[in-house]
């Protein structure tokens, strides 16, 4: 079935009421979020609540669930907003990509240097890559949404009555949310909707996963209702004594007992996490339980790591890891030579028993050979650098971190497409490259960020390692202040530095804020390389595996321009419009 391109023809919409919307009426953290979230698909599938509900309706259904939570009642709104959601969920699943709307606010734009204009239908984008509004529009229209960058109400009412809009996925503050609900209600149009994370109407930003997650929902994608933290837990499970004996076999003598015991201990198991989730997504089985083939080459994959971690640790020096000592700090240096050699040893030998075909066992040999070598590389150059220590440019420290990062997560990843068959590996092979490029370099920024302070467990400056920090701070530097990071970087610290003097230099030089940004580019690099990948399900997962890695959103409150008006205006000019209200109107946040 084909459809005609959109015509839009619609007035220009003025805002004329004014609305009052609390603050901090959400969860403040990522992870209070994804807790509720969790808790309401499962109160929705349990309950099975039918849309499109009024708003009374959905006002007893949020206070049942505030009431199971013992949360507070000033959630209310925004528990409505994700039990809508999920209600229209599987409906908004099942509507062509061609017959939905994208509805963006304009305060996603950097407002003081924006260039694009506005006509009738609202802003219009010039590209230009300083806001989200140009990646979520190109996505949306490259999938054959119509876009649309304005306030919704109107706009919303007179495309539902034209009929050629089935389904809507907005993005809004509260207040206006609001308004755009009655339509869609009425005109039963499956609707989903994401807030705003801040309370503000200029410079505003958007939990990108959420967005992304929503506008890519397709029946196609069979890893819509995979619970990643459900799944890692299971690959966790593998990790226990018992599981890794069933697994891998008795353990035989001293060095494998220490080996296990290593490869049990406390770690994110994201590599693991990935070949499992690869090898789901390609062969479709997503939500099955995971065969014991499978969670055979996500040990391999582990053991790999555990091994490039513990060969790392004796190179760097490190005497700490997992907080705890290292492994050469409790056994000596020779056994933990030992145990890293036997544990590579393992994976190949996890990788040779599989029950795929020999094609398939080559090449997965071949792929983490490869990996293996150019982690080695990565290692060797950052080595030599210890060896003749120099100021080193941002661009080598984060190629330096491609290469010892990256390889572990292409391994994973690749591995696991390729255990769904070669076939499909073929297919998506390329994606997977620059994909794990993008992720390694991203995930060790983060960990040269969360390094900082005291509370890091590492410490890059008092470890005398390349730091993209002190690059940074380093190019940044001038004079006498640029003498002391060179200094740092041949590993001469002046009396009375210490890494506390250093780290507060990165805050003045405003390194910090250049690594975020840098954090934020290869993100959305990650993201920007799935485009043109045409395995929904793989799409999908790995764009969500982005956001379940980089889970750092925090929620700020809500529309400043709002609550100013409200403050200047009367209290007899106000019009209060509460999707949950106990009196009428019956107006909804309508997600």
């Amino acid at each position: 079935m084909s459809f005609q391109p959109i015509q839009f023809s619609i007035p220009r919409h003025s805002v004329q009421q004014r609305f009052r919307t609390p603050k901090k009426n959400i969860p403040q953290t990522v992870e209070e979020r994804n807790r509720l979230l969790h808790f309401i698909r499962n109160y929705v599938a349990e309950f099975n609540p039918v849309p499109p509900m009024p708003s009374e309706q959905l006002k007893e259904h949020a206070d049942k669930v505030i009431s199971l939570l013992g949360y507070d009642p000033v959630y209310r709104e925004y528990i409505g907003v994700l039990i809508n959601n999920e209600m229209w969920r599987e409906s908004l699943a099942a509507v062509p990509f061609e017959r939905r709307l994208l509805l963006l606010p304009k305060c996603l734009r950097v407002e003081n240097k924006c260039p694009a204009p506005f006509d009738e239908f609202g802003l219009l984008c010039k590209q230009c890559g300083l806001c989200t509004i140009q990646d979520l529009q190109a996505e949306a229209e490259k999938l054959g949404y119509a876009v649309l960058v304005a306030e919704g109400s109107a706009i919303v009412m007179s495309l539902i009555q034209t009929g050629k809009i089935e389904a809507i996925v907005g993005v809004s503050c509260i207040s206006v949310l609001e308004r755009a609900f009655p339509y869609m209600e009425a005109a039963a149009i499956p609707g989903v909707a994401v807030p705003l994370l801040q309370d503000d109407c200029i410079d505003t930003t958007v939990d990108l996963d959420w967005v992304w997650e929503y506008i890519h929902l397709t029946s196609e994608d069979r890893t819509r209702r995979l619970d990643l933290g459900a799944l890692r837990d299971e690959v966790e499970m593998a990790f226990t004594p018992p599981s890794l004996e069933l697994l891998m076999g008795t353990a035989t003598g001293e060095t494998e007992r220490i080996a296990r015991e290593w490869l049990a201990r406390a770690g994110k198991r994201w590599r693991p996490l990935l070949t499992v989730a690869a090898c789901q997504a390609v062969l479709g089985t997503t939500g099955s339980e995971i065969p014991s083939d499978l969670l055979k080459l996500a040990i391999a994959v582990e053991c790999f790591h555990k091994a490039s971690l513990i060969h790392d640790d004796i190179e760097d020096g490190d005497a700490v890891r997992y907080g705890a000592k290292t492994l050469h700090e409790e056994h000596g240096l020779a056994v933990a030579l030992n145990v890293g050699d036997l544990l590579i040893g393992e994976g190949y030998r996890l990788i040779g028993a599989l029950k795929v075909s020999d094609a398939q066992k080559v090449r997965m040999l071949e792929v983490a050979s490869h990996g293996q070598r150019v982690l080695c590389r990565g290692q060797g150059a950052e080595l030599s650098w210890m060896r003749q220590p120099h100021p080193m440019p941002p661009v080598q420290v984060m190629d330096i971190f491609r290469q010892k990062t990256a390889p572990a997560f292409e391994v994973a990843l690749k591995v696991g497409a390729l255990y769904g068959g070669l076939e499909a590996y073929e297919e998506v092979e390329e994606v997977l490259k620059v994909y794990s490029d993008a992720l390694g370099v991203a995930y060790q920024i983060r960990d040269d960020l969360t390094d900082l302070g005291v509370s890091g467990e590492t410490n890059d400056i008092a470890g005398l390692r390349p730091s993209l920090l002190l690059a940074i701070a380093h190019e940044r530097a001038k004079g006498e202040v640029r003498d002391l990071t060179a200094a740092i970087w041949n590993r001469q610290f002046p009396p009375g530095i210490t890494p506390a003097h250093i780290e507060q230099l990165y805050i003045e030089l405003k390194a910090d804020e250049r690594a975020r940004t840098l954090l934020e580019t290869y993100k959305e690099e990650a993201i920007r390389c799935l485009r043109d990948l045409e395995n929904a399900s793989l799409k999908g997962l790995l764009r969500r595996l982005v956001g379940k890695i980089f889970n750092e959103t925090e929620i700020k409150g809500w529309c400043k321009e709002f609550e100013q008006k409200n403050l200047e205006a009367s209290p007899e000019s106000i019009t209060l419009h509460s999707p949950l209200a106990a009196t009428p109107p019956p107006v909804t946040a309508g997600t």
